[in-house]
């Protein structure tokens, strides 16, 4: 779980929010905890119960239309309560200031105050949007990321079997690196996983015999990508002769990361294989799947119907006197 200040959040994201610090800043560090926004109108109220305290808080218009009509001895009763449950923030939307008294009572129990230009919608929109990019889940693993006819396929194996080397290959016949070595990925929706390279790294390749290769000033700039969304798991494997491989396809393998399932092509690797073009024919089936086309469960399917047709020919020749 990342760890995210009220004071870096505000330092980083100040312009795409256009926000401006009301009060004291104090309350900048505090933490914000999760992703989940509120609009605490019931709260204001007097209604606390079941009061997602930990929540970043938003006021819009008419949230602070309500507080303006307040008296002051209710202004402050409601702020107190609102202040004392701990929030980690709140924004007003519209560039709208809240009255003093209710930023006195942000002062004492040194909670950050800001408003921004934006309005109620956009504010909320764009904050759930860079909030669930920072608080998505994600991790980092060994592999080889690269974008083969618009699908993403993850190159995964052990050290030196080879992905560096095919993610190259592809790069020269057209294809885009997204990156080598070390992939982060992230989660960013219950079935999406996005894969990113480290920043240090960039769109540097290691080439065992020749070393360190910029794949950007090589090939150029349309041989790259920042990021791709993770469709496939290719994983490479030495072959051996003990171990028996799929030959029809009709079983599909799954794989699970950060609990989003995705198919997994296991690919042994043996002198004279050109995987380059095996990546491109798993990207290109890949895609006839996503259209509803499976064609090893078709082949299948008419060699059963073949079959069975043979069979019923058979029976009735076999059962025919004239």
């Amino acid at each position: 779980m990342p760890e995210l200040t009220v004071g870096k959040f505000y330092e980083e994201r100040k312009d795409v929010f256009d926000l401006t610090l009301l009060n004291a800043n104090t309350g900048l560090k505090k933490l914000i905890s999760n992703s989940e926004i509120h609009r605490p109108g019931l709260a204001l109220t007097g209604f606390f119960e079941r009061f997602p305290s930990q929540r970043t808080q938003i006021l819009g218009e008419t949230e602070m239309t309500y507080l303006n009509q307040l008296g002051s001895e209710m202004l402050t009763t409601t702020a107190e309560r609102l202040f004392s449950s701990n929030i980690p923030l709140l924004i007003t939307s519209k560039g709208i200031t809240p009255p003093i008294a209710f930023l006195k009572v942000a002062d004492r129990y040194e909670t950050a105050v800001f408003s921004s230009r934006l309005s109620t919608s956009e504010l909320t929109n764009r904050l759930s949007v860079v909030l669930d990019m920072i608080f998505a889940p994600s991790i980092m693993v060994h592999g080889t990321l690269v974008d083969v006819y618009g699908v993403g396929l993850l190159y995964t194996g052990k050290s030196g079997i080879g992905k560096s080397e095919i993610a190259l290959d592809l790069v020269e016949r057209g294809h885009r690196l997204v990156a080598d070595d070390v992939i982060k990925i992230v989660r960013k929706a219950p079935d999406l996983i996005v894969g990113t390279g480290a920043e240090l790294l960039g769109h540097h390749m290691e080439i065992r015999g020749i070393g360190i290769i910029d794949i950007e000033k090589l090939f150029g700039i349309r041989s790259i990508r920042l990021q791709k969304r993770i469709e496939a798991e290719v994983h490479l494997t030495e072959w051996s002769d003990d171990l028996e491989y799929e030959r029809l396809g009709i079983d599909d393998t799954r794989t699970t990361i950060l609990g989003v399932t995705i198919p997994q092509v296991n690919v042994p690797i043996s002198p004279g294989k050109n995987i380059t073009v095996i990546s491109e024919v798993i990207a290109m089936n890949h895609m006839l799947k996503v259209y509803g086309e499976n064609s090893a469960a078709d082949f299948s399917k008419r060699l059963a119907q073949r079959l069975q047709r043979q069979t019923t020919i058979k029976d009735y020749l076999e059962s025919d006197y004239e």
